[in-house]
């Protein structure tokens, strides 16, 4: 068979293989807010953001490569492409630096992200550049849209990603904690690492009645922007784990440990949501009988406000009893 035959096969193979990721996320009820995001996900080729990826293997990591000499290998590397799972991109010393969120999540995000005819969109961590050229397509006008990252391997080759599918956003290599002001005002903000507080610089660089989507602890908070010194909003409902924001002093501590809780909430999801939000603020005991108290509550039921110089989570209401200041 010779090289350009086996080229169409692959493509043909990512075509149908795109097409039953769609349906999955379809299945999945991720963009029934707004179902325009289908046509998107159909249309932008997710193989071409990630030439190459690791999955799990015992003893480690296996990569899957593009270019492998073994159709088989290629085969699995576009089957790989898409599945509906965040596929690492990046190791360093065995740690995980970047990855190709689940294609389900990142729909999720991009309906609640809101997003109009015309909106200016910054994306903090860039990636693979797959989410830029989704909210491209979406758009319709690359120049709407400003992705940036700490790391310049990452910009480099998000870049090259995004041309070689047919995208060209602003790509911009620095700490996204301080925005990109050159490029604002932004309608939208939309993150993809995890913060443990909101960036002020973020709010100045937003218009009024803007929209931020970003995670923080384990969780998504949108935040509705007043004005540059005012933000609040809620958690969705949806568990989310990210890489952490590089850049600044934004590091993430260790949850606290938990030795002598009951096992329950030891391993309880919405139990170490909690414990995220409140580290520096709550011990593990105090969280446990707030938890307890309120009725292990939902995602949804917490909040974040920023307003001046401060900032704090709470549950229920900005303003009620349990509130929590974050690290500044």
């Amino acid at each position: 068979m010779s090289a350009h035959a086996l080229d169409r096969d692959l493509e043909d193979l990512a075509t149908s293989a795109r097409a039953a990721l769609v349906r999955e996320i379809d299945t999945s009820g991720a963009w029934a807010g707004d179902p325009v995001w289908r046509e998107v996900f159909a249309a932008v080729p997710r193989h071409l953001f990630v030439p190459y990826y690791y999955v799990g293997a015992v003893g480690g990591y296996e990569r899957r490569w593009g270019q492998s000499p073994d159709p088989a290998a290629r085969e699995r590397w576009v089957r790989g492409a898409y599945d509906d799972t965040p596929l690492a991109t990046r190791l360093r010393d065995g740690e995980l630096l970047s990855s190709s969120s689940q294609p389900s999540l990142m729909a999720m995000m991009l309906v609640a992200l809101e997003v109009a005819e015309g909106d200016r969109v910054l994306e903090i961590g860039a990636g693979t550049g797959y989410n830029a050229a989704l909210l491209a397509r979406r758009l319709g006008d690359d120049d709407l849209v400003t992705t940036i990252d700490l790391e310049p391997e990452i910009t480099e080759s998000a870049r090259r990603h995004l041309a070689a599918a047919g995208y060209r956003p602003a790509v911009v290599t620095g700490d996204g904690a301080r925005g990109v002001p050159q490029r604002a005002p932004f309608d939208r903000i939309i993150a993809t690492c995890t913060l443990s507080s909101i960036p002020r610089a973020w709010l100045a660089q937003c218009r009024p009645d803007a929209r931020i989507l970003t995670p923080l602890a384990t969780g998504l908070v949108s935040l509705a922007v007043r004005d540059a010194e005012h933000a609040e909003g809620r958690f969705l409902h949806t568990p989310a784990y990210f890489v952490p924001l590089r850049g600044g002093s934004r590091s993430e501590p260790e949850l606290p440990h938990v030795a002598g809780l009951p096992r329950r909430a030891r391993e309880h999801e919405l139990f170490r949501f909690l414990l995220a939000l409140t580290r520096g603020s709550l011990d593990p005991q105090e969280a446990y009988t707030l938890w307890e108290h309120e009725g292990q509550p939902q995602r949804e039921r917490y909040g974040i406000t920023v307003r001046g110089e401060h900032e704090w989570a709470w549950l229920d209401d900005p303003e009620g009893p349990y509130a929590w200041p974050l690290p500044g």
